[in-house]
């Protein structure tokens, strides 16, 4: 996808959650959030990465959203990527992953006080146009006026209908580890 459409993409994506989320004095978003997943076994390293994913949360309400391009991760080797898109995600048909939830205890959290923040964030997730609900721990820290988040959870293949070919069968694990990483600005 040519850059400058991904980036009025990722502008329009991010005016409809804003839309979606309503308007308030405490909504914090970033469109250079960072996801990683590791997809390897003993046989073969398949590591990816995304650095243009979208988020917005408003800590009133509580609600948070996420979307990434799946033709977004890059891997070390193109033919991965290539096989990635083409076969395994179908990125043409399904162009990106999902997620709306809320946080479990947002009252607990203080952004204008410094800390790390221990939660968990339930919601809905949606890869290869398959929805589940997960519950996922997330830490939310401030420092020097900064708010950044993080969280792993893995992804099992099978509950998103992803079918992985028999000749790679053992390369691919059937539970990927994903780390979200997001640097927050006010709105």
């Amino acid at each position: 996808m040519p850059k400058i459409i991904h980036q009025h993409t990722s502008l329009l994506f991010a005016f409809l959650l804003l839309g979606q989320i309503g308007f308030s004095q405490n909504r914090y978003f970033t469109k250079t959030g960072t996801i990683t997943f590791s997809a390897g076994t003993a046989l073969e390293d398949i590591d990816a990465i995304n650095k243009s994913v979208t988020s917005v949360f408003d800590i009133s309400s509580g609600q948070m959203e996420f979307a990434a391009l799946i033709k977004g991760f890059e891997f070390k080797r193109g033919l991965m990527q290539e096989h990635f898109n083409e076969n395994y995600m179908e990125s043409e048909k399904y162009p990106k992953a999902t997620f709306i939830g809320n946080f479990e205890d947002v009252s607990k959290i203080n952004l204008k006080k410094e800390g790390i923040y221990s939660t968990t964030v339930i919601g809905l997730l949606t890869i290869h146009n398959v929805k589940k609900e997960v519950v996922v721990p997330c830490s939310i820290k401030v420092k020097e006026g900064i708010i950044s988040s993080e969280a792993s959870f893995k992804v099992s293949l099978e509950d998103y209908k992803i079918k992985i070919p028999g000749p790679v069968k053992d390369k691919i694990s059937p539970s990927v580890k994903v780390q979200v990483a997001c640097i927050y600005k006010v709105l």
